[in-house]
């Protein structure tokens, strides 16, 4: 009770994520990317194709002639949903087979169920499907790399902006910059202990998740620890630059509750896919690099790719610590 900067961001907090959620977030299933696999169309089968091209819920990007092409094609990112047509479909009135992403559990049971909507007819039968990388719709699948996203860049970037903010409000950042010790290597001590403390916590989810979760890693070990230690620059680089211009633990903490917290929980595509977002918040949420990392550890972890299939992300990640660790050294400043 006597902290009242603590009550402010707890009353804070939930009055603009009620506005992101009543105004601005939508989960909604739309434009999900969908192969027809179908050796013939026949009468039936291009009825059906057109309901699901007219539909706002999903676009039809290519047909296939054989599952094992339409699955190739969701394993390399370009699809996120297959609907198999047998071959004797128009006259035997056979099933339909749904193979999906099951990366997203969340997104799965939404796919399948408008699919199963739009296709429905007198004349199909029960519809089959099969789920690729989370065949048991388990949720651990889709939280944990969206939870490491989150926890890395709070823990780097928050607490390095306020543990140096808390050196200027207490007077001690003049005892520092006056003695024989180079400003660089200020930086460098502040840094590096939440450095440390962001790779223990990243071993320990990791643990966790292949324990407690039963989250396999499918991916390179080496490979997601590499691209996670350039997030942890990236969010360390930008705990500099919050502290560069806050000048109190309140600024430094609503900043980094507004610039942080909220986007990475609410545009990063933690909770909600960003093609179901409003074109503005599409762009948005292309500057939030949260965003890049939880597609990367999706990919890495869950789907077993290699770095070859992440490099776009990777390459993001890299530009953007740089720029950020360039701009944040050049607005410390060495006088008060």
């Amino acid at each position: 009770m006597r902290d009242k900067r603590t009550m402010l961001i707890l009353f804070g907090m939930p009055i603009v994520m009620m506005l992101l959620f009543g105004f601005a977030i939508s989960n909604d299933v739309k434009n999900v990317r969908t192969v027809v696999v179908t050796s013939q169309m026949d009468h039936l089968t291009q009825q059906v194709v057109e309901r699901l091209a007219v539909s706002e819920y999903f676009t039809i990007i290519t047909t296939v002639s054989t599952p094992k092409d339409a699955e190739l094609m969701i394993r390399s990112q370009k699809a996120d949903l297959a609907i198999v047509f047998a071959k004797d479909f128009a006259t035997k009135k056979s099933s339909i087979q749904f193979i999906v992403d099951g990366s997203d559990p969340n997104m799965v049971q939404q796919w399948t169920s408008y699919a199963q909507q739009v296709v429905a007819t007198p004349n199909v039968s029960l519809v089959s499907r099969k789920l690729l990388y989370n065949p048991r719709m388990k949720s651990a699948y889709n939280f944990v790399p969206a939870i490491m996203g989150m926890l890395l860049l709070l823990i780097c970037a928050m607490m390095t902006s306020v543990s140096i903010v808390r050196e200027k409000e207490r007077g001690t950042m003049e005892v520092l910059l006056v003695s024989p010790v180079k400003p660089l290597m200020i930086i460098v001590a502040k840094v590096v202990p939440y450095l440390l403390l962001a790779l223990v916590i990243l071993a320990v989810i990791l643990l966790m998740s292949a324990t407690v979760l039963d989250v396999p890693l499918q991916g390179s070990l080496g490979w997601i620890l590499v691209v996670s230690l350039i997030y942890i620059l990236l969010a360390l680089s930008l705990g500099l630059l919050i502290s560069n211009i806050a000048q109190t633990q309140f600024v430094a903490l609503l900043v980094s509750a507004m610039v942080l917290l909220l986007p990475t929980v609410m545009l990063s595509g933690m909770l909600f896919p960003v093609e179901s977002m409003p074109t503005v918040l599409q762009w948005i949420s292309a500057i939030i690099p949260p965003r890049y990392y939880i597609q990367a550890m999706r990919k890495l972890m869950i789907m077993g790719v290699g770095i070859q299939e992440v490099w776009q992300e990777v390459l993001i990640l890299i530009g953007m610590t740089t720029l950020l660790l360039v701009v944040s050294l050049k607005k410390f400043k060495t006088r008060l």
